[in-house]
């Protein structure tokens, strides 16, 4: 049995972090600003957003929820260099939707020849440049309700995809160099959630992971 010194030592060290983490509940945020993320979605609106064609997105139960539509919410901004990280979950069968990077405007009801992450069931991961696929997918269907994690590195000509912390495919002949992060509507509802990005500089390294 440890002296009663010790313990109480160890129960104050416990009690001072509790009370610094309540003292401090932007910390957590403190520290993703330090290392450069932005999150994408504050959970109460869809501020930072603009619809594209025919398309319905709430904010609910602090997830991002793709109604229903054809078209595609984007980023009021433009990114050229980034990781965007976001977790979705399918709510319906045959499901589908995906990820857009350095999007343009021009296109009904998505981005001309723009390139996507797919979220369709049947073709989990592929990048596909308008409506042919450049990377076939090698992830395998995942069950509706599932949150799954993609971790999407844009770096000049090259682009990544993490399949929950696991490396999808690596892709060298990106042909866009700026554009919109956007998510793609195809009439089947979703919900994202802690979707965010890092800007990426000269000075910074494709991942190799």
């Amino acid at each position: 049995m440890l002296p009663m010194k010790t313990l109480l030592t160890k129960s104050f060290r416990v009690w001072f972090l509790v009370c610094l983490c309540l003292a401090r509940p932007g910390a957590a945020a403190e520290a993703e600003n330090k290392e450069g993320w932005v999150s994408l979605f504050n959970g109460r609106d869809l501020a930072g957003w603009s619809p594209v064609h025919d398309v319905t997105f709430v904010a609910t139960n602090g997830n991002l929820r793709l109604v229903t539509g054809m078209g595609w919410l984007r980023t009021e901004k433009e990114y050229g260099d980034f990781v965007f990280e976001a977790e979705w979950r399918a709510l319906e069968p045959q499901y589908d939707s995906g990820f857009f990077v350095r999007a343009a405007l021009e296109g009904k009801p998505w981005p001309k020849d723009g390139w996507q992450i797919n979220l369709a069931g049947s073709a989990l991961g592929a990048l596909v440049k308008g409506y042919k696929t450049v990377v076939p997918a090698e992830t395998p269907r995942m069950p509706l309700n599932q949150w799954v994690k993609f971790r999407i590195e844009v770096k000049g000509k090259k682009v990544t995809l993490d399949v929950d912390g696991e490396r999808a495919w690596e892709f060298n002949e990106l042909d866009s160099a700026r554009g919109y992060i956007g998510i793609q509507a195809e009439n089947k509802s979703f919900d994202f959630r802690n979707l965010r990005v890092r800007e990426l500089t000269p000075a910074d390294k494709p991942s190799t992971k």
